[in-house]
């Protein structure tokens, strides 16, 4: 018997949703999903994508008939990454999650610094006080190890790092900047084009976490100069447990994962075709229709913030985040609420309104978030602070239905 290449999937017989439809497991929920910015759903483009491979079992790296299919949707999934970014496909390599690829920018440009600099010399690296625990947290614990020491940039009450001031922190023997594109909880965008062009002209090489970014604002590599790129599916309309690190062609990176030759020899481990097909799938929607999905976000956004804005009583309310819409996702409202415990209302609403007082993967109490705490939000405003974010299948309807649920409660207090 010959083993074939899955069939493409076939035309689904009924239409998949679109943009602003509701998925069938919201309707079936029956609660408000306003909390994209956690995780979001995985595209109904995605989920037909990755149905082949639920049987098509070939290891990608073998070369019988079993190998090929599976091979060449590798190899698929790598050209629509790297089309979304303005990469070459050559410059992604798939991994397992964020956290591993910011682990690895960081891991490979110290330890090729330590290389290159011999016996004695110790990398410092420069990041701010915002970044996700993922930077935060792999940094603390390399320092703890003596293979690095860093500096966290503050931010301003926006949320928002200037470049002079990392300029002001790099030293002699700086050699990395890892800066979000985005922030998770406020949605401030960071200057990362200016930041990579600070980093070139010092010799310096620049990681960016553009995790949030992608699929809500244009993220191109080559516009933005950047050495490194961490892109997370979950957060585009992937599966969760893929993503993947564009590294520019020219710059060196010490591997983090040792073992066999997978990835070019950069990665080891067996790719998961089943999530790689979701993981391409999901960003050539974001290609196709990036445009229009950060229109239509930002039209519920908005909508959401004048309703509430509206109805809450006045000087209880504080947006937190750029004041500038140019300088803020378009998908993400962080309001701070005086008066209220906002863990507290999402656990009165659960069944009814999914969202999230600060960054759901790492959420835990009602204590003040990082990064509320860098930006100096006001202790009643941020331990009020919703974060509330739409997304692609976001309907006018969930953000009508949203701001009357959070009023009412607002009210009963």
């Amino acid at each position: 018997m010959t083993a074939t290449a899955p069939p493409a999937a076939a035309a689904a017989a009924v239409a998949l949703p679109r943009l602003g439809q509701p998925l069938p497991i919201f309707e079936d929920t029956g609660c408000i999903y306003l909390d994209y910015n956690a995780t979001t759903p995985v595209y109904p483009e995605a989920s037909e994508a990755m149905k082949p491979f639920l049987t098509a079992f070939g290891n990608p790296s073998s070369a019988h008939a079993y190998g090929a299919p599976t091979a060449a949707a590798v190899a698929t999934a790598r050209a629509q990454v790297a089309a979304m970014v303005g990469a070459e496909p050559g410059e992604i390599y798939f991994t397992s999650c964020g956290t591993e690829s910011d682990a690895w920018a960081i891991w490979g440009a110290v330890q090729a610094a330590r290389k290159r600099h011999g016996a004695g010399f110790m990398p410092h690296v420069v990041t701010t006080a915002i970044e996700h625990p993922a930077v935060l947290g792999t940094l603390a614990s390399y320092a703890a190890q003596g293979l690095l020491e860093f500096t966290a940039v503050p931010v301003d009450c926006e949320g928002l790092v200037s470049v002079a001031a990392v300029e002001g922190a790099l030293r002699p023997a700086t050699v990395l900047l890892t800066v979000m594109h985005s922030n998770n909880e406020v949605g401030s965008i960071l200057p990362v084009a200016e930041l990579a062009a600070l980093a070139r002209q010092r010799g310096i090489l620049l990681h960016s976490d553009a995790a949030q970014s992608l699929g809500k604002v244009e993220v191109d590599v080559t516009r933005l100069g950047v050495d490194a790129l961490t892109i997370v599916g979950h957060k585009f309309g992937a599966p969760k447990g893929v993503a993947a690190l564009f590294v520019r062609r020219g710059v060196h990176l010490e591997r983090l994962l040792c073992g066999g030759g997978q990835e070019g020899g950069q990665r080891a481990g067996t790719e998961s075709v089943l999530l790689l097909a979701g993981l391409g799938a999901a960003a050539a929607v974001v290609a196709a229709e990036l445009p229009a999905t950060a229109a239509h976000m930002a039209a519920l956004r908005d909508s959401l913030q004048q309703q509430l804005l509206a109805g809450l009583p006045p000087g209880t309310a504080r947006i937190n985040g750029p004041s500038d819409a140019a300088r803020r996702l378009p998908n993400t409202l962080s309001i701070g609420i005086a008066g209220i415990q906002a863990s507290a209302l999402l656990a009165e609403l659960s069944q009814q309104l999914a969202a999230s007082a600060g960054a759901a993967c790492h959420s835990g109490g009602g204590s003040v978030s990082a990064v509320l705490r860098a930006m100096q939000v006001p202790l009643p405003h941020a331990l009020g602070t919703l974060r509330l974010s739409v997304g692609r299948h976001t309907a006018q309807a969930d953000v009508d239905a949203a701001a009357a649920l959070i009023l009412g409660y607002v009210r009963r207090q």
